[in-house]
């Protein structure tokens, strides 16, 4: 701590070293910053003698961390914020301040009714039941169709028209139950407290995704995977026809857990694919929207119908959901795709590449999301197959 005579000789050095850079910071910002995590302590050294006290000195690194913490500090800055951000920057922020503050993002996906008294003994049916009620008081819903969606959708349909008939011929299903906002909002409730969904629940949520399209292919064929290729989804499938590669329980747990043992490296690359993903989105956005002012729809209102079904879609409309992006969200969809990278690598184990050909098709994945994982997870070929290609 800074005494009263002032700051020590490392703090010192510290100070003189924002001020050669135009910034300016206290001994008391940064005791701040070290309680907070964010900036190590000073290394203490030998003693002066004569009991004229000891010396120390900043570690390395607290040099660069001062500089992006003046930056980045400021009015309404949560300690987190700058630990993620600062992290994304790739500065070194210490380790166990950086994976606190994802598993901060995860702690606040908070349910409505999760802080009431429950009691021990509350099964997951009851505990669903319960969120669900809370809800249903507070009259929350999930957006399915977030209002930019919702105005492109509905200027593409005045200009195209129906869906083509051969397309809309491959939906299988003859009686479709597309999820409302209130079913959307309990399935949500039950897959992050269960850790699961059915594949019937994926295909209604991907029809009330789209609900001004008649027919939706993509939907249909996550409900007959059973039929169409019953031996690999027997694999995957349990016999309630929810997902059985996903653990049971709280999915948050999960999330947590990741946020404790990924690599920085996998932590960062997933930061950079989140931010890449809005960037895709919002992009997207902006070019369907010109072609229609234009009155000449073309290359981006292709790829919006495209993906419109598929999870690139899902993107974009997850993106539109969160208006305003703070580091927390970042952090949440960066844990997110790292939990997809394993997913798939637990998919491709009981699959073996049934789903790489599909993920590079065009306009199934969002560009960054489709690089992360394939880059990731996706099996490499030997020098020896290539040759042997």
């Amino acid at each position: 701590m800074p005494s009263n005579d002032g700051p020590s000789s490392a703090d010192q050095q510290l100070i003189d070293h924002a001020a050669r850079h135009s910034l300016t910071i206290t001994a008391k910002q940064l005791e701040v910053w070290r309680r907070a995590g964010l900036l190590p302590g000073n290394i203490p050294g030998g003693g002066l003698g004569r009991g004229r006290g000891s010396t120390s000195t900043p570690p390395t690194e607290s040099f660069d961390l001062v500089l992006a913490l003046a930056r980045r500090a400021g009015r309404g800055k949560r300690p987190t914020d700058l630990a993620l951000l600062l992290f994304a920057d790739g500065h070194p922020v210490p380790e166990t301040t950086v994976r606190a503050a994802f598993r901060a993002a995860v702690d606040s996906v908070a349910l409505p009714g999760e802080d009431d008294s429950l009691g021990d003994d509350l099964d997951l049916e009851d505990h669903v039941d319960h969120v669900a009620s809370r809800l249903a008081e507070a009259g929350q819903t999930f957006v399915l169709v977030p209002a930019r969606a919702r105005r492109i959708d509905e200027r593409i349909a005045r200009i195209l028209g129906e869906l083509p008939e051969e397309l809309a011929e491959l939906d299988k299903n003859t009686e479709p139950t597309p999820m409302t906002p209130s079913d959307a909002s309990l399935a949500a409730v039950t897959a992050v407290l269960g850790g699961t969904m059915s594949v019937q629940e994926i295909g209604d949520l991907l029809r009330g995704m789209n609900p001004g399209m008649t027919a939706h292919p993509f939907a249909s064929l996550v409900e007959t995977t059973q039929q169409d290729a019953p031996e690999a989804a027997d694999l995957v499938t349990a016999d309630d026809g929810s997902l059985s590669f996903l653990a049971e329980g709280d999915a948050r747990d999960r999330l947590r857990g990741l946020a404790d043992t990924a690599s920085q490296e996998d932590l960062r690359a997933g930061w950079r694919t989140a931010q890449q993903v809005r960037e895709w989105a919002l992009d997207l956005c902006e070019r369907v929207e010109a072609e229609l002012d234009a009155g000449q729809p073309a290359e981006a209102v292709t790829m919006w119908l495209t993906g419109r079904g598929l999870p690139s879609g899902v993107s974009v409309l997850e993106t539109l959901r969160e208006r305003r992006w703070t580091p927390s969200g970042a952090a949440l969809s960066t844990l997110l795709l790292l939990f997809q990278c394993q997913m798939y690598v637990v998919l491709d184990g009981l699959v073996p590449g049934c789903q790489w050909p599909v993920l590079e098709m065009p306009g199934v994945l969002a560009p960054p999301v489709r690089d992360l994982i394939l880059t990731a997870v996706r099996p490499k070929t030997t020098p020896a197959q290539e040759i042997a290609d």
